[in-house]
């Protein structure tokens, strides 16, 4: 059974708790597309009442996580035509984004992301996979942080979800994470063409990498 939700996090909205946690569990596989959720289930899965499950629920539904079938809920399945249009999005506003962090990374913000490839390195050297896919999306993350541009964060927001999970289909991570050191040189080296042209040949890399219906 999952802990329940403990006192630092009550102070969170509930239904923010309830979120990350099933987008968690989806992202592991814990619940594969197309699982039904069930409120009163997960409401005693996670100790909580209904209500935040059910928040939970629609939130992951404007993320596209989850769909509604009926007067219930599953887990989102990607179709071929999803997935493409995705990397279609991805690719022009990632592209742009790192244009801009090349721009405005400071030290800091360029160790930040340092830091976060170092901890994908060392969940791996563990064994660890979940860690070391949380770590790399954390990674994406942080570059639409630093880009420091609203409108742009605002339009990837609501994909980051999808995109988290589309994540969790790579598997020779290792490689992973030396494609994103390569990205991570391009951006350091403080120019936004170089930047641009090493995120485009990372996310195209991997769109011919994924199955047909995820």
């Amino acid at each position: 059974m999952t802990p329940p939700v403990e006192a630092p996090q009550r102070d969170r909205p509930l239904r923010e708790v309830v979120r990350d946690r099933l987008r968690t569990r989806i992202f592991e596989g814990h619940y594969a597309p197309g699982t039904r959720l069930v409120e009163r289930d997960l409401a005693a899965e996670f100790d909580v009442s209904r209500l935040p499950v059910r928040e939970a629920l629609r939130m992951l539904v404007q993320e596209g996580l989850v769909t509604e079938r009926g007067r219930g809920s599953v887990v989102a399945e990607l179709s071929e035509k999803d997935v493409a249009d995705l990397f279609e999005v991805r690719h022009s506003l990632e592209v742009l984004a790192c244009s801009l962090v090349a721009q405005r990374a400071t030290a800091e913000d360029l160790a930040r992301l340092e830091g976060i490839l170092d901890r994908a390195v060392d969940a791996l050297s563990r064994g660890s996979i979940n860690e070391a896919h949380r770590a790399n999306s954390e990674f994406h993350d942080e570059i639409t942080r630093i880009a420091d541009n609203r409108f742009l964060r605002t339009a990837l927001e609501p994909l980051q979800g999808r995109m988290h999970w589309l994540f969790r289909h790579v598997t020779n991570l290792p490689e992973l994470v030396q494609e994103h050191r390569d990205l991570l040189a391009a951006i350091a080296s403080g120019d936004p063409e170089r930047a641009a042209a090493q995120s485009a040949q990372h996310i195209d890399k991997y769109r011919a990498q994924y199955p047909e219906t995820i």
